[in-house]
Order: structure tokens, then C-alpha cells, then sequence
């Protein structure tokens, strides 16, 4: 049982902020209940080598997931996602305005969607998930997913769009600056900054910033749960409790306690993991 995140080799830091294998196997079959997945700054390619996933959206309507590799844009909602009874999840978590370089597509029409990504990338899909299917031990899988990155990097004009440097140092220091010091940044005006930043990104940056900020506190959480949630509030970057209630409110439609109960009920809290 293993969620673990892995840094992509040098060469590739500049497309790819981190890999995340997911690996779980539930001897008494399928879980009943879905994992939470909250909203996160990021943008995910996603294989699938054995049993795949299905994806439940808050307005009830499922995706079907039977796919062997899926993107998945930035997301303002939370999902319930029911997995298999074998279930290997290989990510590719990308640095902001990667997909949009290498497919062209704007991340603001991937927002809160999933697509089948091999209508993007052609049947190399089947081929990395055989070989993901057989590969001996977790780095192994790594290198061939590096190997099909840098094979598709290698056909694409790669360049570094001034908001997607912004959009890194967002994650990095989200607490630390105010938005208007980032579009001064970078060197653009807000007009231009804002438009280009949901085509790169996804959301407008205002809703990225906040959802970094979410995404810190529910980790911070999870890392230690007997933590109270106005001290995770202040260190998170939160005025007060109110304030992040607003945020868990509007990202998970539930108050921070309330879910925090029901994501105990997922099967990686079964199997006592927890996403940190």
C-alpha cells in the first residue's frame, strides 16, 4: 500500500513538478466509498496499469474512468473517486502551463473535467500502461514515464511564458506576497496577465492563489490531525477560522470538521494512509 510522490529527474523539472504513485489493493474487493479528492493546484496525466477508476462530480453525474490514461484539468470541486480492488495509479503532475504547450488546448476548457488522453497522445497510452503493468518496482515505472514525456517533449516548442513562472513561485510562496506583486512581476498588464494566466493555468489566479492556500491547510491536517484548526488557519495564511471555513465551504461544500469525518471514510484511511 503506498501513496508516495516522486521529483522528475533534472532534465525534466521545468515540465513536471512531481510524480505520484498510488498503490492499493483491498483483499476483501472494491471499496464502497469514493476518496475525496479535493481541489489541488494541478494539472494531472494520469495511467492506469491495472484496475481503473471511476469519477463522481458534486452535481452527481459519474465519469465513466475505464481508460488507460486519463488528464484531468485544474479542478474548483471536489470528487469522489471509487477505485479497484487492484489499483495502480502512476501521475504525472505537471507544472503550470505544460499541457497547454504540449496539446495546444487551453487548461480553462479542462477545468473540473477529465478526458481520455489518449485521444490527445494516440495509442501510446496501451503501450506505457503494458509496460507500467510489467515493470519490476516503482523507479522503473518512473523511467518509463519519463522516457514517453521526453519523447513527446522532443516534438513540441517549448518556452517558459512569464506566468508560468509566476505561477510556480505562487506555489511555492502563495502566503508570502499579494496578487497585485505578482502581476508586477510579471512584467505584464492585468488585463493580459488574467487572460493568459486561464489559458496556462486553468482558473483566473485569484482562484488558483485560494486553492493553494485550501490545499495547504488540508494537508497541514492530515499531517497532524490533533493540530486545532485556528492555529492551521494563521499558519496557513487564513485571517481567522471563519475565513477558512468560507474556503472548505466552497471547495468541499462542507465545513473543515464535517469533512475532515468524511474523509476518514475513504479507502486509503481504511488502509490507514493519509494524502500529506
Amino acid at each position: 500500500m503506498l501513496i508516495d510522490n516522486i521529483l522528475p529527474s533534472p532534465d525534466l523539472t521545468d515540465f513536471v513538478r512531481i510524480y505520484r504513485i498510488i498503490d492499493f489493493y483491498f483483499p476483501d474487493g472494491q471499496p464502497d466509498f469514493p476518496k475525496l479528492y479535493t481541489p489541488r493546484p494541478e494539472i494531472c496525466l494520469q495511467f492506469y496499469p491495472k484496475d481503473k477508476e471511476q469519477v463522481q462530480y458534486p452535481d452527481d453525474k459519474t465519469a465513466s474512468m475505464n481508460k488507460e490514461m486519463t488528464i484531468s484539468g485544474q479542478h474548483t470541486v471536489t470528487q469522489g473517486r471509487f477505485v479497484g480492488k487492484d489499483f495502480l495509479s502512476v501521475q504525472v503532475i505537471f507544472q503550470p502551463g505544460t499541457l497547454f504547450q504540449l496539446t495546444g488546448i487551453p487548461s480553462n476548457l479542462l477545468t473540473n473535467k477529465s478526458l481520455n488522453a489518449s485521444d490527445i497522445f494516440g495509442n501510446s497510452a496501451a503501450f506505457v500502461n503494458e509496460q507500467l503493468f510489467n515493470a519490476g518496482n516503482y523507479q522503473k515505472m518512473i523511467q518509463i514515464v519519463e522516457d514517453f514525456l521526453k519523447q513527446v517533449i522532443r516534438q513540441k516548442h517549448m518556452y517558459t511564458h512569464p506566468v508560468r513562472k509566476i505561477a510556480r513561485l505562487m506555489m511555492r510562496d502563495a502566503d508570502k506576497n499579494s496578487l497585485d506583486w505578482y502581476i508586477k512581476e510579471s512584467c505584464l498588464c492585468q488585463r493580459q496577465f488574467d487572460r493568459k494566466f486561464d489559458e496556462l493555468v486553468g482558473v483566473n489566479p485569484k482562484r488558483f492563489l485560494r486553492i493553494i492556500r485550501f490545499d495547504k491547510a488540508f494537508r497541514m491536517k492530515n499531517r497532524f490531525p490533533k493540530k486545532d484548526w485556528l492555529s492551521i488557519a494563521i499558519e496557513c495564511g487564513y485571517h481567522d477560522y471563519q475565513h477558512l471555513v468560507k474556503d472548505y465551504k466552497e471547495f468541499t461544500g462542507l465545513s473543515p470538521a464535517q469533512f475532515t469525518e468524511l474523509d476518514t471514510k475513504g479507502p486509503d484511511r481504511i488502509i490507514g494512509v493519509a494524502e500529506i
